[in-house]
This record gives C-alpha cells, structure tokens and sequence, in this order.
C-alpha cells in the first residue's frame, strides 16, 4: 500500500458515466453552492398570444384578417427566445426543435438518454456523443446538463450556453478536452426518459455495478476538489449497497457490495476531512470500522480526524494500530511521529499551566514552613508579653493591698 492520506482506490480514476460511448471523465462545477429549478410553473416558453386591437368592420377587419392569416401561415420555425435557467445569465437555454409538450418533461431521478454535441464559445467541436444515458440529478454529468435536461420535452432539441461555472470549471479537462474557464456550446437532444430500476429488484452484479459507477463519479468530483458533490455522489453509492435484495444473492456477490461500500465510506471521509466536517467523517470512519475492522484507511483517516479534534491520545492509539498491521507506510510513520511530537508539547504545556495555577509545591511546603515558624515566634512573643503583663498586674495589686492595710494600721494607732 502506498501514500494513502489523499489517494484513492486504482479504479477511482476510471469514468464510467459513458452509454456505448466514451464521455467526460472530469465532471461538474467547481462552486460548491446549491442550485435550484424553477418550477414548471414559473416556466413560459410560448410567447404570450397576440391581442386583437382592431375594433373596426369592413374591408379594415378584412385586410386584417388576410394580413394574420398569411402571418399565421408561415411555416414554424424555431423558437428564438433564451430561457434564462437560473436567472443570472450564466445558463441559457433555447428550443430549436419542440417536444412533445411539457407532461413528456422527465423527473429527477429518471434514467435519460440523450445525443449531444459540445463546441466551445469559439465553435470550436470538442466531441458528440450518441445515446448518452445519465440518471438525471445525480451528478453524472456536468452541472449544465443536469439543469437543463430536466427542463426539455422528450424528443426536443436545445441549445445550451453554459457558464464554466455550470462545466468544466478553473481547471478544464482533459478529456473530453476543454480549457480552463471555458463557457460551452450543448445541442441536446432528449430521445427517451424510464424510471430507475427498483434496487430491490436488481441483480447483485448490475447492483455492484450501479454503486461502482456512482462511487467513481464521487472520485471525479473529489480530484477536481468539489468536495460537497463527492459526497452527495458517494451516498448515492452507500445507498445502492445498503439497499436490500429480494433476489437471491452468493456470498462473494455479498462480499462484492461490502468491499465497493467500506470503499465509500473512506472516500466519503476523505471528502468530508476536506470540508471540515469532521464529526461526519469519524462517523464514516467508525462504520468502515464496522465492517472491516483491520481497514488502514479507516484507520488512519480515523487518526486524522481525532488528531483534528485534540484527541491526541486516541489518534496515536489508532495510528499505531494501523501502523502494526502495515509497519512499512512512511505515511503513517510520518503522521503518527507528529502526533507524539504534539501530544508530548500540550502535556508540557498543561503541566507549566498546573505549575502557574497551583504554584511551586517546595516553595509552597518552605513557605508554609517559614510561615509556621514566624507563626510560632509571634505567639512565642504574644504569651512572654501576656507573662510580663500578668506579673505586673499582680505586683500592681500586691502593692495597692498593702498600701491599704498600713493606712488602716495607721488609723487605729491614731
């Protein structure tokens, strides 16, 4: 096993979002932010329909009505107005052929098949695609088709001017080969929309096969650092996996799901390290865990994100597991050495820390002596002067006595 703080498995590189045809294997936006459809309500793709201002009679009605009539026999051509999808310019949508009418619009969560062409704003043909299929609003394919299929009627073609925002983003791609900061030209054509298959129902290898899929679509999102769609990606996985099976299913078909699910699981922490969510990740962690419990990546990205929290004693009893079950990973040599450098520093701190609010015990115990002792000579010094005191009180009387008894001497002599 090699450098694992960051990798991923040898097939997380592999796209797969393909129908028969090679596609995209770098996807989606780099912005993380959320993005809405407007409703079908909202939505008016038909021009508003003509009033009739004329209130004459006669030849004027005549002319007029001739004048509407050879209007309205044009043939149909297509729509020229843009639908602004998100209203801010940046994904724009126009009809060049009309559908079926807007019953036929496929739902989130549909399987869809389309043909498309992309160009870059300059025309430039960067690949076209027949019988793309995609479940629409997983994240298959870049964010631009996502919106906007889900807007078109079955059997419509439009032309889409997306945004890099809603494409390939800062970085481009390299295959298909796009630009970084590129907008993009899409002529979609939808051909056909079916409802997902019931996981219930599905075969144990086509049920591997669709978490593989998604699973890798996340590690596209995760190597091109949109972290939040990795995660929505790999839950649609963890989803597939989980899923129960009323088809009879072998132990290593079992076996199969469990390995493609511990696989999210790390994956998904990895993401959810990167978005400093780090009680999310220890929970993916801990039921990779669950699973296979001698998991090193488990392991070890379980040691990160308790590192990350201040728990250094328990992330250095954690590395140390996974550095017993592979003794040679330098990444892990390297991450738990850091630790023990980190845990050795707070506790001198939180020692010097105890020190200052408690004081220094030696002087503490010589202070107290001291104190004893000059405790001692001032009640030493209290009861010599309560000695002196007494005496002379007494002397005081004895001589006050006295006095009176030779004045009553005197007196009876007298």
């Amino acid at each position: 096993m090699t450098e694992i703080e960051e990798s991923m498995d040898s097939s997380d590189s592999h796209d797969s979002a393909t129908s028969g045809k090679k596609s995209g294997r770098t996807s989606l936006l780099d912005s993380g932010e959320d993005f809405e459809v407007l409703n079908e309500e909202d939505i008016d793709d038909e021009p508003p329909p003509l009033e009739d201002a004329g209130g004459g009679k006669g030849k004027n009605t005549d002319e007029s009505e001739r004048t509407n009539a050879d209007t309205d026999s044009d043939p149909p051509g297509p729509v020229e107005e843009w639908l602004d999808v998100l209203g801010n310019d940046q994904l724009k949508k126009k009809v060049l052929e009309e559908g079926k009418g807007r019953d036929s619009r496929p739902q989130k969560g549909q399987n869809v098949k389309i043909n498309l062409k992309t160009c870059l704003s300059d025309g430039t043909l960067v690949e076209e695609q027949s019988d793309l299929s995609f479940t629409l609003g997983d994240g298959d394919v870049i964010q631009a088709l996502d919106l906007t299929v889900m807007l078109m009627e079955m059997g419509e073609k439009a032309l889409v001017q997306a945004n890099a925002k809603y494409a390939y983003g800062e970085r481009g791609s390299l295959e298909p080969e796009v630009p970084p900061n590129e907008e993009l030209s899409l002529e979609v054509e939808l051909l056909e929309a079916s409802d997902a298959p019931d996981l219930e129902l599905l075969p144990p290898a086509e049920k591997t096969a669709l978490a593989i899929h998604k699973r890798e679509r996340g590690n596209v999102h995760y190597q091109r650092g949109d972290y939040a769609f990795a995660v929505n990606s790999y839950s649609i996985a963890l989803t597939i996996t989980e899923s129960s099976s009323k088809v009879d299913i072998t132990p290593e078909e079992e076996s199969e799901l469990m390995d493609v699910r511990v696989k999210c699981l790390n994956n998904m922490a990895a993401s959810q390290l990167k978005l400093d969510h780090y009680d999310a990740a220890l929970k993916s962690c801990v039921s990779a865990l669950e699973h296979q419990p001698d998991n090193i990546k488990a392991l070890f990205r379980m040691g990160k994100v308790l590192a990350l929290q201040g728990e250094y004693a328990e992330a250095i009893q954690t590395l140390r597991k996974a550095l017993k079950l592979e003794p040679s990973n330098k990444t892990i040599h390297a991450e738990l050495s850091k630790l023990v450098k980190k845990n050795s520093e707070q506790r001198g701190a939180e020692q010097a820390l105890y020190k200052k609010m408690l004081g220094n015990p030696a002087s503490s115990s010589s202070s107290s002596s001291s104190s004893s002792s000059s405790s001692s000579s001032q009640k030493h010094r209290a009861k010599s002067s309560w000695g002196l005191s007494w005496k002379w009180l007494f002397g005081a009387t004895a001589v006050a006595l006295g006095g009176v008894a030779l004045s009553v001497v005197i007196a009876a002599r007298n």
